[in-house]
């Protein structure tokens, strides 16, 4: 029987191409650094079985309909906002995601961003590499402390719940979350109090953004927003970056309205590096690290290739995202 063969948009760790190949695929990998371009590959995937992409890839309703051919798509990640659902799922193309491999490797980054923006660390470290490191100033460029204050959640999923657990192990935070659901773990767990989302913003010190990016929460934090946070509050965002209107971020920070903030993720990405943010003491900003580990990146890599196997082997899909189709 001829082999199946699976087109590999990204460098993906090695553990990925291992499985696949010892399954009997015929794996094809994308070996440049850069993104596959859009046109190549869908010229690719007209000639493999199965596509193993990323968030960087653009997978429209016109990728879809050229490669309706596809048995499965699967996504190295938890997110899949760059994909039609709707179109695949009309295609009857299985899509397949990572959920929960990066969980605590985010919530890490989430928990030092915010510590980082606190403390403006980013800035002072820069300050030295710019040769600025003078003289003790006993009122020069202070901080914020973190102990007692409010954590207010978007989004209390497991990262959102990991984040909560560092913030009020370490700080003794109080926590509040605005959620679709209730989460009756974390209230029992962590005395966490579901409330409204105006409560949230208007009440909350930090707020960590864990939501998934939907047309309910596109640019849901603006400037009629961050006008209603506390002055003294700090904006983390390592969801993504669409979430939130990067100029009424930009404009919020400049005239005092927030007073910080944390951002693994932006709007647009890659951020331009004239981009004010970058420039701002209270900021601290990184490229999109947040499932950054070896840990994080090994188990993408096994469930994106499990997703595939399975499917061939079992017409199953473990991790899916519009299980219908099958």
């Amino acid at each position: 029987m001829t082999k199946k063969k699976v087109l590999l948009s990204r460098i993906f760790p090695k553990l990925a191409t291992q499985l696949l190949e010892e399954a009997g695929f015929e794996v094809i990998a994308w070996d440049k650094e850069n993104p596959m371009p859009y046109t190549e590959m869908i010229t690719v995937a007209k000639e493999c079985d199965a596509l193993f992409c990323t968030l960087t890839d653009k997978i429209d309703a016109n990728f879809l309909n050229a490669c309706s051919h596809l048995d499965i798509i699967t996504q190295f990640a938890v997110g899949y906002d760059n994909i039609d659902i709707d179109e695949a799922t009309k295609l009857r193309i299985p899509i397949g995601y990572a959920p929960n491999a990066m969980n605590e490797a985010t919530a890490d980054i989430a928990f030092g961003l915010m510590i980082a923006t606190a403390r403006k660390m980013f800035f002072m470290n820069q300050k030295i590499k710019d040769g600025k490191w003078g003289s003790f100033d006993p009122v020069g460029h202070l901080g914020l402390e973190l102990k007692g204050k409010t954590l207010g959640i978007l989004g209390l999923g497991r990262i959102g719940m990991s984040m909560a657990q560092r913030c009020k192990g370490a700080y003794n935070m109080d926590i509040l979350y605005h959620n679709r659901s209730q989460n009756k773990k974390a209230e029992e767990a962590l005395d966490a109090k579901r409330v409204d989302f105006e409560t949230l913003v208007s009440q909350s010190d930090v707020i960590s953004v864990h939501c998934a990016l939907t047309p309910d929460t596109k640019g849901i934090f603006n400037k009629s927003v961050f006008d209603k946070m506390k002055s003294t509050a700090l904006f983390i965002n390592t969801a993504r970056g669409g979430i939130h209107n990067e100029e009424d971020l930009i404009n919020a920070i400049q005239n005092g309205s927030i007073w910080g903030a944390g951002l693994d993720v932006t709007n647009p990405e890659p951020m331009h590096p004239n981009n004010p943010l970058l420039n701002m003491e209270n900021v601290c900003v990184l490229p999109h690290i947040g499932s950054a580990t070896v840990t994080a990146r090994n188990e993408m890599a096994l469930m994106g290739a499990t997703n595939i196997i399975s499917f061939y082997k079992e017409r199953r899909v473990p991790f899916i995202v519009n299980s219908e189709v099958l």
